[in-house]
């Protein structure tokens, strides 16, 4: 294959057909451990917490499932087809050089995902001490907006990504191996214990007194709860290519995929329903993040069991999904200089400078500040590169010239303007909402409920937006 050097490296080279032994039960295992994580389990827990039933909330997160499968499966097809990562894949609509942009914005995303599982993982430590030796831990003194004991397990746990990364591909492997057992194992245990301490699964869901199965209650949190879920996976909806590139067939990923995807999803969101439920039996509130639920256990052993589990689920999460795929990220925007491991060192390093403890500081924070605003730009990103493989291009792409200067996907400089102005149109509508929800701009009920469904609206909007301004030659430049 003949390659300019500037936009070729041996991490973004499509995979060679003895590395494509993944089959159907390597995806299926594949979603179980990507989904067998606490962020999963707030699927479901922050719907509670918003006043919904536990069968409402289930009817949420399984249509969400089913709705993001569909983007997963459509990208997935280009990785199996030709063996080319995300940050590849990018480059034949948007251009080889116009693909940086919708790279960054899914590496910045997953940035700030590393720093919020950072943060996840680094609180389980923090309140455990709080716990055993609370005079040494409780400083009044605020750095960057959380006491220096706080700060100190968050250095120390990001710390550890920083070795595993330095060991390689192996280490991601066997977390993920190790991660998967044990999820779903503490994730029955969780489930036994909050039966146990309800007394019974009765009370766990029965309905409030006041609330009206399907009523007005429910329709307001429903947009705002169904995005969160899409949100939750819309990142790997964009990059799925850098799994599927390993795997033998189209039929294997997609089987594999489809029973793993739903089925794993629901199941630990089931858990962070009806655990969520039964803190409000047994404690009087709803306690949605599972990292403020283990200060409750009054168990030594569960608690040290508690926050284990934690610290390798959030590890293995974060080499797994928030690291792999902004490091090739990363290393698409220079691949001369930018190798897979650095690509991994400045994902950790933007991951602490985010800040992520402020995210995470209210439920409202995460669901609208965060959530639903990035899924504004990723379902924009989604609907272009949907629009242009398989409307304009046919699902047939020259390999070889995604890694050219001046070939087929050069564009204009470099650069896909139609894709750029469709996604510019896409994100637009969602500002007015994004501004409301951070307090600074008072906008009409319109502009608001169009943000609740971010990524609905801006992924339609740029499919079709794309193919409008789009030439029949789908805008590449003639080399012949």
């Amino acid at each position: 294959m003949i390659t300019d050097n500037r936009y070729y490296n041996v991490d973004l080279a499509p995979t060679q057909d003895k590395d494509r032994a993944w089959d159907g039960i390597n995806f299926f295992v594949l979603w179980v451990a990507m989904s067998a994580t606490i962020l999963t389990y707030m699927c479901g827990s922050v719907l509670i917490a918003k006043g919904m039933l536990w069968w409402e909330a289930l009817i949420i997160v399984f249509l969400g499932s089913v709705i993001i499968l569909i983007p997963i499966l459509l990208n997935a097809h280009v990785g199996t087809k030709y063996g080319i990562p995300f940050p590849v894949y990018c480059r034949s609509s948007f251009g080889i050089r116009g693909a940086n942009i919708p790279v960054l914005f899914r590496a910045l995303i997953a940035c700030v995902w590393f720093g919020i599982v950072c943060w996840i993982g680094s609180s389980a430590i923090y309140n455990v001490l709080t716990i055993f030796i609370p005079a040494v831990v409780v400083f009044p003194k605020k750095y960057l907006g959380i006491n220096l004991a706080q700060l100190l397990c968050f250095l120390f746990f990001w710390s550890i990504h920083f070795f595993a990364v330095r060991r390689g591909i192996k280490t991601i492997q066997l977390l993920l191996k190790i991660k998967a057992p044990l999820l779903i194992f503490s994730g029955l245990l969780l489930l036994l214990w909050a039966l146990l301490k309800a007394k019974s699964l009765g009370p766990i869901l029965l309905a409030p007194a006041n609330h009206k199965p399907l009523g007005e209650q429910f329709w307001q949190v429903f947009p705002i709860g169904l995005t969160s879920v899409v949100s939750s996976w819309s990142t790997i909806a964009l990059n799925i290519p850098d799994f599927t590139r390993f795997a033998h067939s189209q039929k294997s990923q997609i089987i594999g995929q489809t029973l793993g995807l739903p089925m794993t999803i629901v199941f630990f969101s089931f858990v962070g329903i009806a655990v969520t439920s039964a803190t409000a039996v047994i404690y009087g509130k709803y306690i949605w993040n599972p990292v403020d639920l283990i200060l409750h256990f009054s168990n030594v052993w569960g608690l040290i069991f508690a926050v284990f589990v934690m610290i390798v689920a959030s590890l293995a999460t974060n080499m797994a999904v928030n690291v792999v795929s902004p490091a090739n990220d990363f290393s698409n925007m220079w691949p001369r200089k930018i190798s897979f491991k650095t690509g991994a060192f400045i994902t950790m390093v933007i991951g602490v400078l985010i800040q992520p403890w402020k995210i995470m500081a209210s439920l409202d924070t995460y669901l609208l500040s965060w959530l639903t605003a990035y899924s504004s730009l990723l379902g924009a990103i989604a609907g272009i590169l949907i629009a242009d493989y398989y409307i304009l291009k046919k699902a047939n792409l020259d390999t070889a010239q995604l890694y050219i200067k001046d070939g087929k996907y050069w564009y204009t400089h470099g650069f896909n303007c139609k894709a750029l102005i469709a996604c510019a149109l896409a994100i637009l509508p969602c500002i007015p909402g994004f501004l409301s929800s951070l307090g600074v701009l008072t906008v009409a009920r319109f502009w608001l409920g169009f943000y609740e469904y971010a990524w609905f609206g801006s992924l339609f909007i740029a499919f079709f937006a794309y193919l409008l301004i789009s030439k029949k030659d789908n805008g590449a430049k003639n080399i012949n």
